[in-house]
């Protein structure tokens, strides 16, 4: 079974409302895409396609390659037919896989059991053909499989990433309440933003929105801080493919920028934190830190993007010190950023309100299982609550 030069369907998934962005960035990268959905994307391709996939992609959690799909009923026909896949010219005996699922089927009360069986499946079938059985376990650090049950309807795939790509593996130091790294970079990707001019992040906490947009900007792949996914640890793995798609990564990768990075916060602990992070992820030296109040972020004169990630506190009910903060930060896209285009990403509609400038764009985000929105709002000379009022 040579899925390294053989196309099958791959799966591409990543955190919902993540998809448009992931789309771009698969299309960049000179792939078609057959069919988008709301939590991916998916192609036709090679084990060996997946590679470039998964060191280039901020936006995507798993790549994932079709071995194949079959009816199954319950877990004994979804064993009778796993068992006939060739596991052992795939996994090694003196290797180690694990498991994970999707699953919706009557006959299965918890995924565990159905994990269980594609284990049984692929050990017996290597103990037949081999006399010996590979390593079984939750780690996701070698090879993994995936299996995807819906009713009768089953796919067992090669999960070609293993741990998420959701984070890129610089964030050594999580601080308090971080966004996932696709996340920022998915809002990112949604403010339009050329790469090119001025970026501001107050509030900045640790770091992650900051050091998302001078990994655009230099475009740095997050396979450069990243050196071990499943598809090292199938049969047939060719390491000379990975290490050349890694020297493109090298090659395009630009040292400086012509712009600023400004990232601030009240916190010297998040500021540290997100220093500390940007050094991990090669970027320090583009972003501009400093301790302070928001309102005191300095604003360049060359225009460009300002973008807030404040708290969101309860969905329900009010909060004062909020809903003072949210009116502050209003305040200062008013009177400090004329030019630019502010942005605020919150998962609370009635803080956002107090804001009190209205939102040209709102676009859909969710922040773990919270609805959010990331609003946008361009700041002209002389913007004002007044023109609100008149609307109405």
């Amino acid at each position: 079974m040579q899925i390294y030069q053989t196309e099958s369907k791959i799966i591409i998934t990543c955190n919902k409302r993540l998809a448009p962005y992931l789309q771009q960035e698969v299309e960049a990268l000179g792939f078609t895409i057959k069919r988008a959905f709301q939590t991916g994307v998916e192609l036709v391709g090679t084990v060996n396609d997946c590679i470039p996939l998964n060191l280039n992609l901020r936006c995507a959690s798993q790549i994932l390659y079709s071995l194949g799909s079959f009816e199954a009923a319950d877990p004994q026909r979804l064993y009778n037919e796993l068992v006939q896949i060739e596991w052992e010219n795939l996994i090694d005996f003196n290797g180690y896989f694990s498991i994970t699922s999707n699953v919706n089927n009557e006959h299965i009360l918890t995924p565990l059991y159905a994990n269980v069986k594609v284990k049984d499946a692929v050990v017996d079938r290597i103990k037949e053909k081999k006399g010996i059985r590979p390593n079984s376990g939750p780690e996701l650090n070698k090879a993994v499989l995936h299996l995807y049950w819906q009713d009768d309807k089953a796919e067992i795939f090669v999960d070609t990433s293993g741990e998420t790509l959701a984070k890129h593996s610089y964030r050594k130091i999580p601080g308090k309440a971080p966004m996932l790294e696709a996340l920022a970079a998915s809002t990112i990707m949604a403010t339009g933003w050329d790469r090119k001019s001025t970026f501001i992040n107050p509030m900045c906490g640790s770091g992650t929105l900051a050091i998302e947009a001078a990994l655009l900007a230099t475009d740095k792949s997050p396979g450069l801080f990243r050196m071990n996914y499943s598809f090292m640890h199938f049969m047939g793995y060719d390491e000379q493919v990975f290490f050349t798609e890694r020297r493109k990564l090298k090659d395009k990768a630009k040292k400086e920028t012509g712009f600023r990075i400004l990232a601030t916060d009240l916190s010297e602990d998040a500021v540290d934190i997100a220093q500390k992070n940007a050094r991990t992820a090669g970027v320090e030296h583009l972003i501009e830190f400093s301790v302070g109040d928001f309102a005191d972020t300095e604003v360049p004169e060359q225009p460009g993007i300002v973008m807030f990630n404040p708290e969101y506190g309860e969905r329900l009910g009010t909060h004062t010190k909020l809903e003072a903060t949210y009116a502050r930060i209003g305040d200062y896209l008013k009177q400090k950023c004329k030019g630019y285009r502010g942005y605020v990403f919150t998962g609370n509609p009635d803080l956002a309100k107090k804001i009190g400038l209205a939102a040209s764009r709102r676009v859909e985000f969710y922040n773990g299982k919270l609805d959010c929105r990331l609003l946008e709002y361009n700041i002209y000379d002389g913007s004002k609550r007044e023109p609100k009022k008149e609307a109405e």
